[in-house]
């Protein structure tokens, strides 16, 4: 679908906006997430973060509690980005919220990850790596995105923007992902890991941190080239 600065109304043959399963369960999981995960930072108390604080960097908890704040506003606001009945229907209020997306959630949350990712030992190296990476591929798609639409180039806005919601999201299948190693893993504590727990928290973080993005990418990567492919044969048949 091209987007575009102005579109017309709603046709007949265009999908209404209850016809959209995903958008309500999408929203919801947003809410949950967000509720779940802001509080502690919005406490100012840093005994209540959920991330262990290195000593050798003391504003860590200031860092963690922004990025955690502006990686909220970039889940929120993108769920109404997404939502085509939205994005046709008011076509101004979503410039107005890409821009707060972008600029005040995916962004400066992207940067300040970085930061994260760097001063946070306890999960290994393997998961820092993987923050760095995620971050810089979040903030590259993102301003691609954001740079497309200045360009009017509104197909590619949407598949630059389309990988970043995957990316924005990502927190989420992270979490998923640890809860399944979690259980997975737990047994061989003993065995494997030799009765070391800490290493298999940083196994268990690696592992979720790394399949927690890439696999949403690949999907997002998967649906975009599926979408293009159904359109090159819709033109195929229409030249016949």
């Amino acid at each position: 679908m091209t987007l575009t600065t102005e579109r017309p109304p709603a046709s007949p043959s265009r999908p209404r906006w209850w016809r959209r399963p995903w958008v309500a369960p999408l929203a919801v999981v947003s809410a949950v997430f967000v509720a779940y995960s802001l509080p502690p930072y919005l406490s100012l108390d840093p005994a209540q973060s959920r991330v262990p604080a290195p000593d050798f960097f003391p504003p860590h908890f200031a860092v963690l509690s922004l990025h955690v704040v502006f990686g909220s506003i970039a889940m929120i606001t993108c769920c109404l980005q997404i939502w085509p009945w939205f994005r046709g229907r008011y076509p101004r209020a979503h410039r107005m919220i890409g821009r707060v997306y972008v600029f005040g959630g995916c962004l400066p949350s992207g940067l300040l990850a970085v930061v994260v990712s760097v001063t946070t030992p306890f999960f290994g190296p393997v998961t820092a790596a993987s923050g760095v990476v995620l971050a810089s591929v979040w903030v590259g798609c993102t301003l691609a995105g954001w740079r497309m639409a200045r360009q009017r180039r509104f197909v590619d806005h949407r598949r630059w923007m389309v990988r970043s919601f995957a990316l924005t999201m990502s927190i989420v299948t992270n979490r998923l992902w640890g809860v399944v190693f979690f259980i997975a893993l737990s047994p061989q504590l003993d065995t494997t890991f030799h009765g070391d727990e800490t290493l298999l928290a940083s196994t268990v973080a690696a592992l979720s941190a790394w399949l927690g993005w890439v696999l949403p990418l690949l999907v997002a990567e998967w649906w975009l080239e599926r979408g293009d492919a159904a359109k090159r044969r819709a033109r195929a048949r229409a030249t016949r």
